[in-house]
């Protein structure tokens, strides 16, 4: 990576948008009072990347097209982006994201952020979307997160072709052998639908097929979406799906996609789903966003295609990594990274006044009054993860992403408790100001890049069994004192070292609402205990998914879903949407 960066450190040509809606109007309300820029000249002038490269979806939304780029020469630097853990009153890691990319182009410096792409299911149910908010959005919002350019469609569909034909291979003779009570191979959809989990499909008779037991997952728990984001090519995209593990024979040998033939038909339907989708922010520059696995049930990592394509046009690259640190940039680090060769060049973890205070046991209809010992009282939160951070042998820059309730005196202690732990710490206010609000990060950024790179290791090493793995994780990042499996996990783990694959790193399934396994446990609890309830191998992703508590990989819709607010207006306009 070049830690060389030449930059004057002063704005640049590159203004905010003029004349949008005050802060802390509609998200939608911002975002329409920016007309993008056609999508073409964003590549062209930021990107360098000519038409033939690009295959539009309207004017202002394109697919990149891998196989005209050389991402051979990754000169850019890798920033990640995490957060403390979230709350309700929202912490703003997609926000920061794009204001920071904003931020640094301001500066002069050519960057890019990659993000993830939002699922309906949280779109219609109680988290809403992941276009960022306030004066720092990716456009066009409302194409990004309903359907977007059909990514995950394409992934559902994949998904359930392989359904149905292993359906299909049994109703006609089953000549691989598989045991219709072992196969592993479920259904997925893009929408929570907690009566779906469990499902007993094939009843009717012979003509409908051979009757078992089911379920469906939501469709960025799919190990498709896993491959999706973890595959460098076409080629390396249909090896890894046929890879992938469906069930097994009466005799416990396993049955994979490759044997059943069903490798070549999903490359076919994710054609263009493997390729990164670029749009822009407020500010028109570059947003790449593809893929959207969740970091609480996966790994929580943008595409590494859409990642090494940025490498390759920007000199910074800004990608973030889902939930808090202990999910997101642990699984970033320990999952992406190791697999994909790559090493963050600087962290930054966003925090707020407001998720602070909620960390310290106040209401939510009481965060805007000042409360400096209830931000005090979350720091605890705040510091465990910058001690994870150092862990991995970074030193992560705080991010205080502001509200206008937030008090000087509630942010001196904030800056105060991070530089006394090595930290360094800066205020940003881009919610409100856009790249303007963000110079003060984009400028500490760049300081970190232009120092000599990090030492960055992973936790555990790939020898290590796989218990020992999840225990280094559930000790080290949650601050947890025991691991507590289930008969079954036990059982699980040891086949799948028996299988050849214990050396995968682990992917841990948890509550992104705290460091244990209870989502109500609030700020740093330490000794508790991790349960382990099941352990799936994703053989083709290349890691393997743990499962603790009551974690679950189709959620459910809260009381009133956001979907009871959502429609069009008189003038075919979407209302309700953020």
């Amino acid at each position: 990576m070049n830690n060389e960066l030449n930059v004057a450190l002063v704005p640049s040509e590159i203004d905010p948008p003029e004349n949008l809606p005050p802060p802390g109007s509609p998200d939608i309300d911002i975002a329409r009072a920016v007309t993008p820029r056609p999508v073409i000249e964003v590549a062209a002038e930021r990107l360098g990347l000519l038409p033939h490269a690009l295959i539009p979806y309207g004017h202002y939304k394109a697919k990149i097209d891998m196989a005209q780029l050389d991402v051979s020469h990754q000169r850019g630097q890798l920033v990640l982006v995490t957060a403390m853990t979230p709350t309700t009153a929202g912490e703003g890691k997609t926000t920061t994201s794009i204001g920071l990319s904003d931020g640094l182009n301001a500066l002069g410096v050519k960057s890019t952020v990659c993000l993830r792409e939002p699922s309906l299911g949280p779109c219609f149910g109680m988290k809403g979307g992941a276009a960022g908010g306030g004066r720092s959005q990716a456009i066009p919002m409302e194409d990004l997160n309903l359907h977007f350019n059909g990514d995950f469609h394409a992934i559902t569909v994949a998904h359930n072709l392989l359904v149905s034909l292993i359906d299909n291979h049994i109703h006609w003779g089953n000549e691989l052998g598989l045991d219709p009570r072992r196969i592993c191979w479920r259904r997925v959809m893009d929408l929570n639908e907690r009566a779906l989990r469990n499902i007993v499909c094939g009843l009717g008779g012979t003509a409908h097929g051979v009757p078992r037991e089911s379920g469906f997952d939501i469709t960025v728990a799919s190990e498709i979406m896993a491959v999706l984001c973890l595959a460098e090519g076409p080629k390396d995209l249909q090896n890894r799906l046929g890879e992938m593990i469906i069930g097994r024979r009466r005799d416990g040998s396993v049955v994979t996609v490759r044997e059943l033939g069903a490798d070549g038909a999903m490359t076919v339907l994710l054609k263009e789903a493997m390729m990164p989708n670029l749009i822009q922010s407020l500010e028109h520059n570059p947003v790449l966003v593809h893929g959207g696995p969740f970091a609480n049930i996966a790994h929580g990592c943008s595409s590494l295609m859409a990642t090494r394509a940025a490498l390759a046009l920007s000199d910074v690259v800004v990608t973030e990594a889902g939930f808090g640190a202990d999910l997101g940039a642990e699984k970033f680090i320990n999952i992406k990274c190791r697999l994909a060769g790559l090493s963050p060049d600087a962290v930054v973890l966003v925090c707020t006044v407001r998720a602070l205070k909620m960390q310290g046991g106040i209401e939510r209809q009481a965060l805007d009054q000042p409360n400096v010992a209830a931000v005090e009282a979350g720091l605890a939160n705040l510091l465990r993860h910058i001690q994870n951070i150092q862990q991995f042998g970074l030193i992560p820059l705080v991010a205080i992403n502001r509200f206008p309730s937030d008090s000087d005196e509630e942010l001196a202690v904030i800056q105060q408790c991070c530089l006394a732990s090595g930290a360094r710490v800066v205020s940003a206010d881009h919610w409100a100001r856009g790249s303007e609000g963000a110079l003060d990060m984009a400028a500490a950024v760049l300081d970190l890049l232009q120092q000599p790179p990090p030492n960055v290791t992973p936790l555990y090493s790939n020898d290590m069994p796989l218990d020992e793995k999840i225990h280094t994780v559930a000790t080290q990042i949650y601050g947890a004192g025991e691991v507590h499996f289930s008969a079954s996990a036990l059982s699980q783990l040891d086949d799948i070292h028996q299988l050849g694959f214990g050396h995968l790193p682990v992917c841990i399934a948890k509550t992104p609402y705290s460091f244990s396994s209870e989502p109500g446990v609030l700020g740093a609890p330490v000794n508790h205990a991790l349960p382990v309830r099941e352990v799936r191998l994703m053989a083709g992703a290349g890691f393997v998914v743990v499962i603790c508590g009551d974690i679950m990989t189709m959620p459910g819709l809260p009381r009133h879903p956001a979907a009871l607010d959502i429609r069009l207006d008189e003038h075919g306009e979407i209302t309700g949407l953020f």
